[in-house]
């Protein structure tokens, strides 16, 4: 990957951090969300949506010159010539060169667009008494403890009881869980291992945070992945 787009995946990954500094922070007692059946199961894949962040290919035929290399924005939406904005994330690459197509119809006369997802853009942030603190790369099915090995395996001073995961709830929310992970590295119970979503973040203290709620605004306030100069303020 390049630095320009590392620097690129920073950029969006921290403006989606910086959505969470005016809400309401909220801690959930249920426990962390947990694999499904079904995916434990690993039926057949669904179809591919776009996520934020994805590098795709918008790729004329008989148009050369309108074809784009774009990256899906925070806001789920790309912008392309003559037509302006168009809603990325969610959908499938067929049925986004299709709405292309459709677009396009006023400025061509028989468009016909592909969509190439060049790039997988999703990522998870993991940080605290970790070896390589940092952004991972959101595989499928990654867990939570493959994020943190990911990000070079624990330290010896981390607290294993309580790992803090971030990520925002079915009201657009952000939720923490304290999760305990000794059943799962230590084997007695990998089931309880967590599926990460897009732009979860996974921290890793070294004691024991008393108020997780507390800690968690301080966290996304004061520790974003954010390099002076690239026009973010925490």
């Amino acid at each position: 990957m390049t630095a320009m787009r590392m620097r690129t995946r920073m950029i969006l990954l921290a403006a989606l951090l910086m959505g969470l500094t005016g809400c309401y922070y909220k801690v959930t007692t249920d426990p962390a969300p947990q694999a499904s059946r079904s995916m434990a199961a690993a039926p057949r894949p669904a179809p591919y949506t776009i996520q934020v962040a994805d590098h795709l290919g918008i790729k004329f035929y008989q148009n050369t010159d309108l074809n784009e290399e774009v990256i899906v924005r925070p806001d789920g939406k790309i912008s392309l010539q003559l037509i302006g904005d168009v809603q990325a994330a969610g959908r499938e690459p067929a049925a986004l060169a299709a709405e292309i197509e459709s677009a396009y119809r006023t400025e061509l006369s028989t468009p016909r667009v592909s969509v190439l997802v060049r790039e997988l853009g999703a990522h998870v942030y993991v940080g605290g008494e970790v070896n390589h603190p940092g952004v991972v790369p959101l595989t499928a099915n990654l867990t939570l403890v493959q994020a943190i090995q990911e990000a070079g395996g624990f330290q010896d001073t981390a607290h294993l009881s309580q790992v803090v995961l971030i990520r925002r709830g079915t009201d657009g929310q952000p939720v923490g869980y304290a999760v305990d992970v000794r059943p799962v590295i230590g084997g007695l119970n990998p089931n309880q291992d967590v599926p990460l979503e897009p732009f979860d973040i996974a921290f890793v203290p070294k004691s024991k945070v008393a108020d997780v709620n507390l800690w968690v605004k301080q966290y996304i306030r004061d520790n974003l992945p954010i390099q002076p100069g690239l026009g973010f303020v925490p």
